[in-house]
């Protein structure tokens, strides 16, 4: 059976949608966590496919998080090998910092249920499985795209997301919306985060209530598509 790693920079941002698409593509998933000891020598090179998830730290913030750097160069060497891997929120940024790319703070902090505007490329890509479909955005940092990376979607503050061969690098949350994913636990404390974005906890959960199944159910869409495009054999 293929193997698929999940990193967790943080426990609670985990698949969570995404666990259906991945097992119905025959992966077995195993998951690790950025605290864990031992992660420092966990071979990013060995599964058939890595996933990295979210977090509230932010790529350039290495002193305060030792584990980013070491990260980093093992995943650098997984992409220089073309092998498949997928980035969400934090993850994305990992993946174009790992390539070259700039990350850094945003001119907004992106929070709460918005589409995303697909590129033409995008409109031809799984990730077309989100158009017109309000996602989830938690972050404040952005990335720039890396040299030899095609852009599928952007908002007007930043990219979106990118693919450079079987490597996909979403900033946006298409795994988030179901009612049993942790969204609650995203919110606890994070009054003046979001508030710095303008809005509130309360409307955050009307909205993941209201929009949350769509775009779930459109992110599970998308990954599946991209699962199935994967080569045989390392997916």
């Amino acid at each position: 059976m293929k193997r698929a790693l999940v990193v967790r920079h943080v426990p609670y941002e985990g698949l969570a949608g995404f666990v259906p698409p991945i097992e119905a593509a025959g992966y077995a998933i195993e998951r690790v966590g950025a605290a864990d000891a031992g992660f420092g020598d966990v071979d990013f090179l060995a599964p058939d496919l890595l996933v990295l998830m979210g977090g509230p730290m932010a790529v350039y913030e290495r002193l305060e998080n030792p584990w980013i750097a070491g990260e980093l160069v093992r995943l650098a060497g997984r992409l220089a090998a073309g092998l498949p891997t997928l980035g969400v929120c934090l993850g994305a940024q990992m993946i174009a910092a790992a390539l070259g790319a700039k990350v850094e703070r945003g001119p907004v902090r992106e929070v709460g249920f918005a589409p995303i505007e697909l590129t033409e490329a995008g409109r031809a890509s799984p990730v077309a499985a989100l158009g017109g479909v309000p996602v989830l955005h938690w972050h404040g940092d952005i990335f720039d795209l890396p040299a030899g990376a095609t852009l599928l979607a952007k908002t007007a503050a930043a990219p979106q997301g990118f693919v450079l061969g079987d490597i996909l690098a979403l900033q946006c949350h298409p795994e988030m919306g179901d009612p049993n994913d942790p969204f609650d636990r995203w919110c606890d404390g994070a009054d003046d985060y979001v508030a710095g974005a303008g809005t509130s906890v309360a409307l955050l959960r009307a909205a993941h209530d209201r929009l949350g199944p769509a775009a779930v159910a459109a992110g599970r869409r998308m990954l599946a598509d991209w699962l199935a495009g994967l080569p045989a054999g390392r997916g």
